[in-house]
């Protein structure tokens, strides 16, 4: 991924851990998974019933590509922000994914998005964890 490539090119790039780039890669797959699903979601029969998934979807999307977007170019910067921010991220990516998981048997995009969501989380808070 581009990502990786990119981030070996900043001279700051030591400061960011191995943990890190992945939760900015999820992040943006996170953030394109909610934007297709919000946007399958208002196709299906039914849609009324999807209601909360769209919203959801969007929110985590919006949130996830802001999140990425601003650690992408954070190296150096204010720790205590970034930890609220992927804190922030990794919440909002539970709250998508469990609504995602109310309809993933019926619809596989709610499956796929589901586990972008998990996926992403998991990385949010392998960013969070102190380094070992």
């Amino acid at each position: 991924m581009h990502v990786r490539e990119m981030a070996k090119t900043h001279p700051n790039s030591a400061e960011y851990g191995h943990a890190l780039w992945a939760c900015i890669e999820e992040c943006f797959a996170c953030a394109q998974a909610c934007t297709a699903c919000a946007d399958a979601c208002l196709y299906e029969d039914g849609v009324d019933n999807l209601r909360d998934c769209i919203r959801t979807n969007l929110d985590c999307a919006d949130l996830c590509l802001a999140t990425g977007s601003i650690l992408t170019r954070h190296v150096g910067g204010d720790e205590r922000s970034r930890k609220a921010l992927i804190q922030a991220c990794a919440s909002l990516c539970r709250t998508c994914g469990e609504e995602c998981r109310k309809h993933a048997a019926m619809h596989e995009h709610c499956r796929i998005c589901a586990e972008s969501c998990a996926a992403c989380e998991r990385a949010c808070n392998e960013a969070l964890a102190p380094a070992e």
